[in-house]
């Protein structure tokens, strides 16, 4: 049985309205990335929608057609190897809502388990649920940590974060990186890509959250999201005018709001 999570506040004027949901929040929720739900409704607020969250886990059904945006988080083994066993019951659901575009954040073991299969630290193979056609493989006595910088060519955007996983992911001929690595090690440190964007998916080993300090692709997220459920012509809020001003001065390498939005 879903629960509701979060709430957009009922005292307020909405034009829109947006659900969620936040798949296994309750066991794929590791370095504080349901920071990224808290975005997303942030964002969403900003832009006049009223957003609800439901929490999506073991024995529940998922709904493509109620939810408009969906966040699938990361786990540490343990969690995602039980997470592994009850997928499968919502793999045609997934695919359903994935094929019919719709938006998607999918981080660390999230973006591990939409694909093929990954293998974990101890050289168990993991099977995904095959909605997408990457896979990742293990290494020995490693882990991809620290500062990473990619840029995303068809965004024009860059995004920045810290990466730490073990997992080297490969991509597949019909899937594009979320971007490209300027530094870091990204996917698997042979490639040069970072992360995954398939249609409307979009996975990344970003952790800290992504979203917190990459406010452009949380736009990007939600708006597609009211797109996909309002029409492509609906008139919205620039980035600028909503989320530019509030960008740090400084975060890391990041000189500028400029700089930032290169």
């Amino acid at each position: 049985m879903t629960y509701t999570s979060l709430q957009s506040p009922a005292n307020k004027d909405y034009i829109y309205e947006l659900n969620m949901a936040h798949l296994y929040g309750n066991l794929m929720n590791t370095y504080g990335d349901n920071g990224n739900v808290l975005m997303m409704k942030y964002v969403a607020e900003k832009l006049g929608a009223k957003m609800t969250v439901d929490i999506v886990s073991m024995g529940d059904d998922f709904d493509p057609d109620h939810y408009n945006l969906v966040f699938f988080g990361g786990g540490q083994d343990y969690e995602q190897s039980i997470v592994a066993q009850d997928l499968p019951a919502k793999r045609s659901a997934i695919a359903r809502y994935i094929e019919n575009n719709g938006v998607l954040l999918a981080i660390c073991g999230g973006f591990q388990l939409l694909g093929q299969y990954y293998v974990q630290a101890n050289g168990v193979k993991i099977d995904g649920i095959g909605v997408m056609g990457h896979y990742t493989l293990n290494q020995e006595n490693n882990r991809y940590i620290g500062d990473i910088k990619i840029h995303n060519d068809e965004f024009d955007e860059t995004y920045y974060g810290f990466e730490n996983h073990q997992g080297r992911t490969f991509l597949s001929s019909d899937e594009k990186p979320l971007g490209v690595c300027v530094y870091g090690n990204g996917n698997n440190k042979e490639d040069g890509t970072e992360g995954v964007h398939y249609k409307n998916v979009f996975g990344s080993y970003f952790h800290g959250p992504i979203l917190s300090r990459n406010a452009n692709l949380a736009y990007r997220l939600v708006t597609t999201a009211l797109r996909n459920k309002y029409g492509q012509d609906i008139s919205l809020p620039s980035y600028q005018d909503i989320l530019s001003q509030e960008i740090p001065e400084e975060y890391g390498d990041v000189k500028s709001k400029a700089e930032f939005e290169k």
